[in-house]
């Protein structure tokens, strides 16, 4: 695929996403939420008091802001610190070896959306070089998917609250370092992403290759194309579509399980944040977990369409996809 080919397909995407009826509608329909939501909210009492409305979420949001641009401030000014400490220290004794010691600052609103957002695209990786051969191998043997058809049913429905403790355990019983490379608490997470968001992938990239056309298979046939390439040339082209169903639906799924993984083993990110601000109690919290809550759900509607955009850049046929 050409570069201009790749930007004429993602404009067309965001043409086709801002046209006027798709953006007069979700306008209408966002504004008569909010007015609902500013209504509604005042009325509903709480141990910390009313539940925040838009108001008070935007203004939690702005607070969120500045703890942040606060907190880079002070990670400056503690580098800079140790720089002009350094430089007096090398001034007096010109064999000093200099060291600079990682700042330790507690992780904002911002840090812990980029932690989430690294875990679960590493996680989400790791399921779809998992899924996506596996679903392949599935689609083209009947005899391999009689053979694992009963452990993808036993599997595809357990919960990650129910994989969460089986994960920790193993990881700390088997990833054992002086000097890791990564903390647990990320492997625990996206292990966890992983097992529960593979599923929808490998089921309908085996459904996508099971139903290429007869026509295309002959083809094959004619040709004489070795097993390699005709995965290659016949199987991914004509199964794209039915791929990219999969890859959305799992990362979504991944995100979903990431938050409640992150909450319940208390790792690093959102999931994290959320729970710290309701344990916290605090006034501002219950505005600060609903802009986590909003954050949460644009993340998800953004990566969606971030999946849309690739989808539609590498299918032939673009009447497959799903919108």
């Amino acid at each position: 695929m050409t570069v201009q080919s790749v930007y004429t397909t993602f404009f067309e995407t965001l043409k086709d996403s801002f046209s006027l009826k798709k953006v007069l509608f979700p306008l209408l329909g966002i504004l008569v939420f909010l007015a609902l939501w500013h209504s509604s909210a005042s009325r509903i009492q709480t141990s910390l008091g009313d539940f925040p409305g838009p108001v008070v979420v935007y203004e939690q949001w702005n607070s969120l802001v500045a703890d942040h641009v606060e907190e880079r401030e002070k990670e400056v000014a503690f580098y800079k610190r140790q720089e002009v400490r350094n430089a007096k220290k090398l001034a007096k004794n010109p064999e000093y070896v200099a060291k600079t010691r990682p700042y330790t600052g507690k992780p904002t609103f911002f840090d812990q959306i980029f932690t989430s957002l690294y875990t679960v695209l590493a996680g989400f990786g790791l399921a779809s070089l998992i899924a996506i051969p596996l679903g392949i191998l599935i689609g083209l043997n009947g005899n391999i998917y009689n053979a694992l058809n009963p452990i993808i049913q036993i599997f595809k429905p357990v919960s990650p609250l129910a994989w969460l403790p089986l994960v920790t355990m193993v990881v700390s019983a088997t990833y054992v370092s002086d000097d890791p490379m990564f903390a647990k608490s990320f492997l625990t997470s996206m292990f966890t992403v992983t097992l529960c968001c593979m599923w929808p992938t490998l089921i309908n990239t085996a459904v996508g290759v099971a139903a290429i056309e007869q026509d295309l298979l002959n083809v094959s046939k004619v040709l004489r194309l070795s097993w390699l390439t005709h995965v290659m040339k016949i199987v991914i082209p004509s199964s794209i579509p039915m791929m990219f169903t999969g890859l959305r639906l799992s990362l979504g799924i991944a995100w979903m399980v990431l938050i409640a993984a992150e909450m319940l083993a208390q790792n690093p990110g959102l999931g994290k944040f959320v729970w710290d601000e309701f344990q916290n109690g605090s006034s501002n919290s219950l505005g600060r977990i609903m802009v986590a809550v909003l954050m949460i759900g644009f993340i998800g509607f953004l990566l969606d369409r971030v999946m849309l955009m690739i989808q539609r850049m590498s299918s032939w046929d673009k009447t497959q996809v799903l919108r």
